[in-house]
This record gives structure tokens, sequence and C-alpha cells, in this order.
């Protein structure tokens, strides 16, 4: 990578940095989702009480209305609230020693997110130019891109282990690159990254699926025989089952067998949440399709606080353009027959990316089969891929513009994205979530 274009990283990195610590000091304590249950996991290990177990009263809806109705007054204490107890524990784990420094202050912990949030970045930059190794800008636009999404900001400046899970599953990812390329052959790092993938988060479980078809992709394109593809799975799956048995068999233990994820225990302590079932009642299956895209929209980019903090419609409408606009791009980026042709370990690669972006598009889903979760951040797994899309679409729709301009085109997206971060945190959330 050239001089100039690792500058640009360092200022993609450095601008997200800025607005990212701005969102962590200045959003109101607890006025992220889940916050204060993912606070209050990190509080007992730091106190020494040992791995939490998800119990019933853990989670209280009447108690969640009233705090954040009345945006988390001083003498509601936020101590019961943890309905997160039973998440894997790598993130709360690696916040423990910033908890412990700064005597429990809830920046910190923050800041430390933000840190993740700068480290997906890189990745997320190494993963472009993995697959397309000449096009340093397409690698650089899918970090800008990620970087300034203001919901993904605010959601990454905040104490929960979200942005963990979307950089462990984003190395993933880029190892499988080098996998199914089959010049960095490394099964073993694969399963090690598995590993940390089943410690941190189910939404990064995505990865086991995603080096399953890697190794199947490679089996077809190389004509391997089923012995090599029992060989391979065999080594990714012995140290992602060294690292990550010790927590399956204290689930089993603590909620028995048949529930190693404690995922069966959390829909019985959820009892109040919104049941989609409900919905459909209510609403129609129109009325709740019709919810579920708008709500899944808005969040993606923008509904702030406990999804209280919606924009004025003419942003989501400037945003709506903007998607259908990339989107169109991309499809025309598919169809071009003038554009360079792929290599087989291109597609191969591309292949993987997608298979990783469907499978949390599926698994969104499928949680929102049974609750009421029309969350844009459950598709941040797939921020990756769907970065690689939308820029893909980006560079289709400016490869009009005379070359020396194409830059500015794309810079100033960019730019507008940062400021609506800005006008995000100091027109809306400041004022609608302060006390």
């Amino acid at each position: 990578m050239r001089q100039p274009q690792r500058l640009l990283l360092v200022l993609i990195v450095a601008g997200y940095l800025v607005v990212g610590t701005l969102y962590a000091v200045l959003t109101p304590i607890w006025q992220v989702p889940d916050e204060p249950a993912h606070y209050n996991y990190i509080r007992s290990l730091a106190e020494g009480r040992g791995l939490p177990v998800l119990e019933t009263g853990d989670y209280d809806q009447a108690l969640l209305g009233e705090l954040t109705s009345r945006r988390f007054p001083p003498e509601l204490s936020v101590a019961p609230v943890e309905y997160e107890d039973h998440q894997p524990p790598l993130y709360y784990l690696l916040a423990v020693p910033f908890y412990l420094v700064f005597g429990g202050a809830v920046v910190p912990l923050r800041m430390f997110s933000v840190g993740l949030g700068a480290a997906l970045l890189v990745v997320a930059f190494a993963v472009v130019r993995a697959v397309f190794p000449a096009r340093t800008g397409l690698a650089l636009a899918v970090s800008a891109f990620i970087a300034f999404i203001p919901q993904h900001v605010a959601m990454s400046a905040g104490v929960n282990n979200d942005v963990l899970g979307e950089l462990v599953l984003a190395a993933t990812l880029w190892v499988l690159v080098g996998y199914v390329d089959g010049r960095r052959e490394r099964p073993w790092l694969v399963g090690l990254l598995l590993g940390v993938a089943l410690l941190t988060k189910t939404t990064a479980y995505i990865a086991v699926g995603a080096a399953g078809v890697a190794v199947v992709l490679r089996y077809r394109t190389e004509r391997r025989t089923l012995r090599w593809v029992a060989t391979e799975l065999a080594v990714m799956a012995i140290p992602a089952l060294v690292l990550s048995a010790p927590w399956f068999f204290r689930n089993g233990s603590t909620y028995g067998w048949d529930d190693p994820l404690g995922l069966a225990r959390h829909d019985d302590v959820v009892a109040g949440q919104p049941r989609s079932s409900e919905w459909l009642a209510t609403y129609g299956w129109v009325g709740l399709g019709r919810q579920l895209v708008r709500t899944t929209f808005r969040s993606f980019w923008g509904q702030f606080g406990w999804m209280g903090v919606v924009l004025p419609a003419y942003i989501y409408q400037a945003l709506a353009l903007l998607s259908i606009l990339l989107t169109g791009g991309f499809v025309l980026w598919l169809v071009d027959r003038r554009r360079p042709r792929l290599s087989s370990s291109q597609r191969t690669a591309l292949a993987v990316l997608a298979v990783s972006a469907l499978l949390t598009a599926l698994a969104f889903l499928w949680y929102n089969l049974t609750f009421v979760q029309h969350q844009g951040r459950y598709l941040y797994p797939a921020l990756v891929p769907t970065g690689i899309a939308a820029m893909l679409g980006l560079g289709r729709l400016v490869a009009p513009v005379p070359e020396r301009v194409r830059p500015w085109a794309t810079g100033s997206l960019f730019a507008a994205m940062f400021l609506l971060d800005l006008v995000c945190l100091f027109r809306f959330i400041i004022p609608m979530l302060s006390r």
C-alpha cells in the first residue's frame, strides 16, 4: 500500500475515532440499547462474583419501560437489569480491566468499544484488499462507509458486545478469503478464530457456516477428495472446540444439556418482550411486514436510544434514495459485461462473503419469527459484504464522471455521512435523551 493510501486509511480511522469519542462521551448514560444489562455482566466479573447466570426476574418489562420513559433517573437503579447474562464471556472479560482501572465508570467502557470499532475498520480494509488486491480505493471506501453509518457509530460507542462480534467475524472472513485462494492455507487459524467467535456472540457463529462453505467450495473447485474435506474440517474444529468447550460445558451444567447456549432460558426469562405472534394477530401479515421493513431500515441508519429517537422523515427519505442508488449501481456492476472479469479465486471469495451476509439475514428473520426485534443493528455482522456491494455500486455510479473528479465525488458521500453523525448526536440524541 502506497503512502497516500495509508494516510487516507489513517484519516478514516481518525475521523471515526473523533465521532465515536463524541458519541461515547456525550450520549446520556444507559441510552444505548441493552447497555445496563451488558454493564452488569462486566460488574459481576469485576466484583469477583464469577460468570452470571440468567434467572427469572432478570428481565422486567415494566421496569425497563419506566427507566426508558423517565430517561433513567438516578433514583431508579439499573442493577436488576441482567437479561444479557447468558451471553458468551469474551467481551466482558476483556472489559473487566477498564472497569477496575476506572472504578466502573461507563465512558471508559464505551471507549473500549470504540477502539474495537476502529480495529473493525482496519480489518474490513484488509478483507477488501484480499479480494481486490489492485483496488485500494474500493477498500478505503468500504472502511469509510462502515465508519460513518450513524447507528453503527452509536452502537460501537456503547457498552455491548456487538462490535467485538463484528470484528471477530470480519477477521474470520479475512482469513477465509486467503484460505479459499489456496495460497494461504491456514485451517488451524480459521479454527482458532472460530473458537474466539463461539466465545464472543451468537451473531458471530455465522463464521462457522462461512468456514464450512469455504471448505466445500475448495472441494468443488479444486476437485479434492472427501478425505481432504474431513481433514480440513477436523483441523478447524479441534482448536475451536478446545477454546469453547469449557464455556459450553458450563452452560450445559447450568441451563441443561439441551440448552448449551442458554437461549431457551433466555426465551423463558424475557416473558414480557413483544412477540411476533401477538403483532401478527394485531396487524396482520401486511402490517407486520410493513413495520418490519420500515423500522429495520430506519434503525440500520439511525433510530437512537432504545429506539425512541426517530429522525425527521426527510432524512430517511434521503437515506432511502441513497440506498436505492447504491443498490441500483451494484446491480449495474453485476450485469456490466465491460468490467474486468473476476478470477476464480475472487468469485470463490465473494461467494463466501455472500453466504455470510445471507446467513446474517436469515438469522435476523429467524429471530423475528419469535420476538419483535426489527432492529437494523442485527444486520451489522454483514457490514463487510454489504459495504463491498454498496461501494461497488457507488463506483459504477461515478464511472461516467471524469477520473480526476471521482475521488472527490466519492469523498463527498463520506463527508456528508460524517456531518450526519454530528447532526444526529447534537440535534437529536443529546436534546431528546438528556434529563
